[in-house]
């Protein structure tokens, strides 16, 4: 008799227990749960094909039956939003850019709540196995739909078995990209001056943004709105700035007076993300934190309203706790009402210890700052009897290469690079950019060394942003092989 796969309690009784949490809702959307009879693979799977020439059949049409080419995937995206970012297609004769969702039904759009996600506006290829056509209102305007079932069942060596999704997308790239088959060319040393001198140009190009901000703004203006963007990290960068630039730095310390905690109700309050009233959960020393920022937040909030924010500003969900903006805004507070002013102690640091600098600024961002926040990652949370940094050494690493460095050089102070500082500088914590410019320039096997060093890792975002990221030049037409060509 065959294995009916209806049946396979009989077989595997403890099988429909896997990845089941005991009470969980069984009306959630589960990525693949449903799909398991018809279809035993995973969405990473269809992923890895789209993603792979070798993988990916030839025929393939949509769902009106244009033919397809596939001129370039797309970048794939390991975090929230579209699985491939830019990808190049022609379709019945014409050329379309933009993004990639895969499913493994048509209707998966619809179940995932793509359409009201702006994230995903931009996505022009609604890839599936199934060829269900979805209904077309729930795509966006210009997106297709194209189902691989039928083109691989007429691939006669395919197999699903064969695909290894471990591999992807960093350890596997079926066509290697223009600009490796250049770097090929190059010795080691080659490489590394390519990267290195990438790298200076990025923060040559931010010493001169910021040293422009510096003349219009002033040097302590300038510097808080570069630090407290680069504390949004990626998620809330331009919330960040512009709270910055409505809380200036001269009016957060009027306020604070050298208080960090008012300075911070004053973040918040304009940040909108101060709690408007409490919870059963919250304990007795969450209240009354709470309680104190509203004893000073509301004396300020009627001179601020055509200031505020709101929460839809901020990027909440999908954000690491550790780095949620109710911790990092205190931070800021921390570092910006200290009796000196940073700029003032940075420069005295780069003067009294030019070959140190970079160490002790990581570390003075590191240190522990004694409010709430040391021992919670949110609000009314458990308490960590451990403290937990706001500001960790990865995005300590990140402040120092992008805020500190190209501060010192557009306030002309030489002794740090003089000794050194850029050979010295930290990598930053590792990230979607930096590996896939990696492997599209030296292919699956680079050496880890690579990303260990800062300035390299400067210059791999560099060319990511000069070349990669450019939308008419994903790969086809790119420039960047043609540059190398002519500077080797």
């Amino acid at each position: 008799m065959a294995y009916d796969a209806m049946s396979h309690g009989l077989f595997f009784p403890r099988a429909s227990a896997y990845g089941r949490s005991p009470g969980a809702d069984e009306s959630c959307v589960r990525e693949g749960r449903r799909h398991r009879r018809d279809f035993p693979w995973s969405e990473r799977h269809l992923q890895c094909i789209w993603y792979d020439t070798r993988l990916r059949p030839a025929g393939l049409r949509t769902g009106s039956g244009e033919e397809v080419e596939v001129e370039d995937p797309g970048v794939w995206n390991l975090e929230a939003g579209p699985d491939f970012l830019g990808a190049r297609l022609r379709i019945g004769g014409r050329r379309i850019a933009g993004d990639v969702e895969v499913h493994v039904h048509p209707r998966d759009w619809r179940h995932h709540g793509h359409s009201a996600d702006p994230r995903y506006h931009r996505v022009r290829v609604h890839l599936t196995y199934f060829p269900e056509t979805a209904p077309a209102r729930d795509l966006p305007p210009g997106a297709v739909h194209i189902a691989l079932k039928s083109a691989l069942a007429a691939q006669p060596y395919f197999s699903f078995e064969a695909v290894d999704p471990a591999a992807y997308p960093l350890a596997a790239r079926a066509t290697p990209a223009p600009c490796s088959l250049v770097l090929q060319r190059l010795d080691a040393d080659g490489k590394i001056g390519l990267l290195e001198a990438a790298g200076q140009e990025r923060l040559r190009r931010k010493t001169e943004r910021l040293a422009a901000a510096i003349e219009e703004k002033g040097r302590d203006q300038a510097l808080y709105e570069e630090a407290l963007g680069a504390l949004g990290f990626k998620h809330n960068k331009r919330a960040c700035r512009g709270l910055a630039e409505r809380v200036s730095l001269a009016r957060l310390r009027e306020t604070g007076q050298g208080d960090a905690l008012s300075a911070y109700a004053l973040f918040c309050g304009v940040a909108g993300v101060l709690p408007e009233r409490p919870t059963e959960r919250w304990d007795r020393e969450t209240r009354a934190f709470v309680r104190a920022l509203w004893d000073r937040w509301w004396k300020l909030r009627a001179a601020w309203d055509a200031q505020l924010l709101s929460r839809s500003d901020w990027r909440l969900s999908g954000v690491r706790p550790a780095n949620r903006p109710e911790r990092r805004l205190m931070a800021a507070a921390c570092l910006f009402l200290k009796p000196v002013p940073l700029s003032d102690d940075w420069l005295a640091v780069a003067t009294s210890d030019p070959d140190r600098v970079a160490e002790r600024v990581q570390s003075a961002l590191a240190q522990s700052t004694g409010t709430y926040w040391d021992h919670r990652l949110a609000w009314g949370g458990s308490r960590s009897p451990k403290p937990i940094a706001l500001i960790g050494e990865s995005l300590a690493r990140v402040i120092v290469a992008n805020v500190l460095v190209p501060f010192l050089a557009a306030a002309e102070v030489r002794a740090p690079f003089e000794r050194g500082l850029l050979r010295r500088l930290p990598p930053e914590g590792d990230n979607q950019v930096v590996r896939q410019t990696a492997l599209s320039l030296f292919g699956p096997d680079y050496p880890p060394s690579l990303l260990r060093d800062g300035l390299r890792r400067q210059g791999l975002i560099q060319i990511f942003h000069d070349y990669c990221l450019n939308d008419r030049s994903r790969c086809s037409g790119c420039e960047f092989p043609d540059f190398l060509g002519k500077s080797m």
